[in-house]
């Protein structure tokens, strides 16, 4: 117990997690935004939408992350001399945080089209027959149900961003959990069990409540049919 006293005395330990708390919250706003402007993209009734947003979701779903995350500081910011802020940590902490929202609204906009799936085509039918338009039907029929079929599947992607969290390191994010937890293994690595307890356990921490949340979300909204 006084080795975990020590870790905790010695690192801020709970402000490296609210960091990648701060980072999961901004790229799930972000990813959310863009995956929905993908998705409708992707059911427009304009082809070359729909093939604009499906080179979008196949590019990002099979790019690795880290690759992504190292092109915004070494493509971006190095070479093309975009910067969000003179400040060092704020400027890479918004690259990472474009990075992560990129990369997810790939997986955003996949989990809503699997609820646009659970949407009866008859609703779409008795929309255009009332004379609406596509984006009237998708923003007042379609989408609204098809984020209560997608519960489930959004949640898990948000739950893999805040995972997913941990590569803002290589993004030169220093303040973050994965980054803390490598320097404290460089400084104690007599206490590797300890140190990899201690953030073993604040992930499970923060994702337990996710999980939670998107069951019961999930059962409450359900369609029944």
């Amino acid at each position: 117990m006084s080795e975990f006293i020590k870790l905790f005395s010695e690192y801020n330990i709970p402000g490296a997690f609210l960091v990648n708390i701060e980072l999961t919250l901004w790229a799930a706003l972000f990813s959310l935004i863009l995956g929905v402007i993908l998705v409708i993209m992707r059911i427009s009734p304009v082809s070359s939408l729909r093939t604009v947003a499906a080179g979008y979701v196949e590019f990002f779903q099979n790019m690795p992350l880290t690759i992504i995350m190292v092109f915004m500081v070494l493509g971006v910011f190095a070479q093309l001399k975009l910067s969000f802020s003179d400040e060092f940590a704020v400027n890479f902490f918004w690259l990472a945080v474009v990075g992560l929202s990129l990369y997810t609204a790939a997986f955003v906009c996949e989990s809503l089209r699997s609820g646009i799936n659970t949407v009866p085509l008859g609703q779409a039918e008795a929309a255009r027959a009332l004379g609406l338009s596509f984006i009237q039907s998708a923003g007042g029929i379609i989408l609204p149900q098809a984020f209560r079929g997608s519960v489930a599947p959004l949640g898990n992607t948000f739950i893999a961003l805040l995972k997913n969290s941990t590569v803002a390191a290589a993004a030169s994010v220093t303040t973050e959990s994965s980054t803390l937890m490598s320097e404290m293994i460089e400084f104690h690595a007599n206490s590797i069990v300890a140190i990899f307890l201690i953030f073993a356990m604040g992930y499970v921490i923060l994702v337990l409540p996710i999980g939670a949340l998107t069951t019961y979300l999930s059962n409450k909204l359900a369609v029944r049919r």
